[in-house]
């Protein structure tokens, strides 16, 4: 759970000089190991008072029992609700005193998490999330007040077209598999879930065996071990995870129509995608961000939102777990336009496959693509993140410096082959609305 205390405080800290004042590949990254032997990466940065930390298990929601979906989620709203012998109140009482924010969430295959604090109160942040990490208190009352919220959220959900769109895509296209659950779970699981299933998934999960750790900020190499120790020394060293089955995403050639009285209709579409240490990889990236990356340039946007005004926005993305790859999209539009603006996506994304980008366009991705970058390094928090998925990536230490020499190496032929293997498999769309003269189809295109 999300707890931001302080926030005009650490505005002042929120730049850090190490980006706005040389390009991402200054950046040095130092390997550390703890005193008790945990091993992260560091950046050191003396312009800010302050120490911004990363971390993630391996085991997200893909840990959670079929008939308990929401476990992991749950976990990550409920663990700092009190550890040790702090209650609720008394816990957030001591982040809320020191300015200390701390963020837990989770995705499909990790459980994610990030402290932020000025250097004065490090020790007493490090301390606290050590605390609830290894003994939180899942006290009845926290419990039921947070599934309590967590209920009313999942209603909501049942009216919203975003979240009925995505869900349908995700469970069409990994049916009986992990991936295919939402990780905030259901409103028939949520209620399954007991104090002893929160405290199974930290026994297994909560591990130093697979645990990723970046630091950033004004510390050494030292003190840094320490404050690890603090947070992370007590865990167990090993985790017990159940395996994650290899999944391809099906349904290729599907549509799914949900009838719900909105005025717009959501569109989510996708198809399998391209695994991250795929040598493809690059290449698939920036071909996406040509057709629906996400900028002002991208086809799709150009297409459906610039030429015919049919959505305010459109893009996809690539997605990737360790067990499944996907590229994924979505947009949302008046329901009495919504079939024109899938065929238009439709259409653009055949158009790709079958003959890929422009040199121009590739050209002109590749700067994009490299300016951008130090956008997102431009924080403590967000150069810690991206430390930690590098890492969860295995990309190696030297990636952010050799990232745009990636980029150059991918050739028009290598855009134009990979376009055809990441668009040519056809798309999953799933549409929640009122669309008019939209229906349900099966892979045969036959309406149902």
């Amino acid at each position: 759970m999300s707890r931001r205390f302080a926030a005009s405080l650490f505005a002042a800290f929120s730049v850090v000089a190490l980006i706005a004042a040389s390009p991402a590949g200054a950046m040095t990254i130092e390997p550390i190991t703890s005193p008790s032997g945990i091993k992260a990466w560091l950046v050191r940065e003396q312009a800010t008072p302050l120490v911004a930390l990363n971390f993630a298990f391996h085991g997200g929601s893909s840990q959670d029992d079929p008939d308990k979906s929401g476990t992991a989620n749950l976990v990550a709203d409920t663990v700092d609700e009190g550890a040790g012998d702090l209650d609720s109140r008394a816990y957030h009482q001591k982040l809320e005193s020191d300015a200390i924010e701390l963020h837990l969430q989770v995705g499909r295959d990790n459980f994610f998490g990030s402290v932020r604090t000025l250097n004065e109160h490090r020790d007493e942040a490090f301390d606290l999330l050590g605390l609830a990490l290894s003994k939180p208190r899942f006290d009845a009352d926290a419990v039921e007040r947070v599934r309590g919220q967590v209920l009313a959220g999942l209603k909501r959900e049942q009216t919203s077209p975003n979240s009925l769109a995505s869900r349908n895509w995700w469970h069409a296209a990994f049916p009986q598999h992990p991936y295919g659950r939402e990780t905030s779970g259901s409103l028939e699981s949520v209620p399954k879930i007991t104090a002893d299933d929160l405290r199974d998934y930290v026994h297994r999960v909560f591990a130093k065996k697979e645990l990723t750790v970046s630091i950033v900020g004004d510390i050494d190499a030292a003190a840094a071990g320490k404050l690890i120790d603090r947070a992370f020394g007590a865990l167990p060293a090993n985790d017990e995870l159940k395996p994650v089955p290899i999944a391809v995403p099906q349904g290729m050639g599907r549509r799914i129509v949900t009838p719900i009285d909105v005025p717009q209709a959501v569109v989510t579409f996708g198809g399998n995608g391209i695994e991250r240490n795929d040598p493809d990889f690059m290449a698939a990236y920036i071909v996406n961000h040509i057709l629906g990356g996400g900028t002002f340039s991208s086809r799709l946007y150009r297409e459906v939102r610039e030429k015919r005004g049919l959505a305010y926005g459109v893009s996809d993305s690539l997605v990737w777990f360790r067990s499944a790859a996907v590229v994924l999209g979505g947009t949302a539009t008046r329901a009495d336009r919504t079939a024109d603006a899938l065929s238009i996506i439709e259409q653009e994304t055949k158009r790709m496959a079958e003959d890929g980008p422009t040199a121009q366009e590739l050209a002109d991705a590749k700067s994009y693509l490299k300016g951008a970058y130090a956008l997102s390094l431009d924080s403590s928090s967000k150069i810690a993140a991206q430390l930690t998925q590098i890492q969860l990536d295995k990309l190696g230490i030297d990636y952010v410096q050799k990232r745009d020499k990636l980029i150059e190496a991918v050739t028009l032929a290598d855009a134009k082959r990979v376009a055809k293997r990441l668009y040519g498999g056809g798309l999953l769309v799933t549409v929640a609305g009122k669309p008019k003269g939209l229906a349900s189809t099966e892979p045969s295109g036959t309406a149902n």
